[in-house]
């Protein structure tokens, strides 16, 4: 695509040229698409995010951003269709105002990005722990180190994250060289068959999970003598480095376009 003037890119643009650059981009039955705002719109500036929440939109305006890229739904439901479950929901109409108000138009991106070769998203989560080093050149999913304890792992990431506490299954004393990670929501239909797959990992860290699918898998597989772990970090924080690798990954494909970063903080607090 030619290079463009700053002003002259629009929403559209912007998604055409992201999209172009994805081998094999899937556009249609997919949940990459424009949720809010005119696709015809000249484009400012760019915010990269997580998920798109009331401080994401503030913050995008502070910045001089009018449009917001997100990994994750606007309206809380996978494919943002609200109008079947929540059409006079306050929330959501309060954040589908905000966002009319101040002209911002958001787009998903997501089915695309994990599309990626590589996978933006573990791309990103890789850089973060500075595993890209460990990482399989066949699975991205699966990286290999010199061994450690469950312990000094979680320390690690907690380290990284600057957590206080992580939550794990496992004895803390287990030798770990083997590392399996699925980012965010993979199910514990994919996380157990995954376990099942790959005998040779270690642990597994993870996003969210399936306590009675994956919890239960490991506790069996450990009583049966299997040396298995389960690390959980959490949707949020296994998953948003690869909206910031997409800031360093986009620019050059937008000369002269600001483009930003804006951290999501981590869901939850413990009492």
């Amino acid at each position: 695509m030619k290079v463009k003037h700053i002003m002259d890119y629009t929403v559209q643009n912007i998604i055409d040229v992201i999209m172009d650059s994805i081998p094999q981009a899937v556009r249609t039955d997919t949940v990459d698409t424009i949720k809010i705002g005119d696709p015809g719109m000249k484009v400012s500036g760019i915010v990269s995010t997580f998920i798109i929440t009331m401080d994401v939109i503030r913050k995008a305006e502070s910045l001089g951003a009018n449009l917001i890229i997100t990994h994750e739904p606007t309206y809380y439901d996978h494919r943002d269709e609200v109008e079947k479950w929540l059409k006079d929901d306050p929330v959501v109409a309060k954040k589908r105002k905000m966002m009319e108000r101040k002209k911002i138009a958001v787009w998903r991106f997501h089915d695309n990005w994990h599309r990626n070769n590589p996978d933006g998203i573990v791309t990103g989560m890789a850089y973060k722990l500075g595993w890209e080093k460990y990482q399989g050149p066949v699975n991205q999913q699966v990286f290999t180190r010199d061994p450690i304890t469950l312990k000094q792992l979680a320390d690690e990431l907690k380290k990284t994250f600057n957590l206080k506490t992580i939550r794990v299954i496992g004895r803390p004393e287990q030798k770990i060289r083997q590392i399996g990670l699925t980012v965010g929501a993979y199910g514990g239909d994919y996380q157990v068959k995954f376990l099942s797959k790959h005998g040779d990992v270690d642990t597994l860290v993870c996003g969210e999970t399936v306590e009675w699918q994956t919890g239960e898998y490991i506790r069996d597989a450990t009583l049966q003598g299997r040396e298995i772990s389960l690390v959980i970090l959490g949707h949020v924080l296994s998953e948003q480095e690869g909206m910031n690798y997409l800031v360093e990954w986009l620019r050059p494909k937008v000369p002269g376009l600001p483009i930003h970063y804006v951290e999501v903080p981590d869901l939850f607090s413990y009492l």
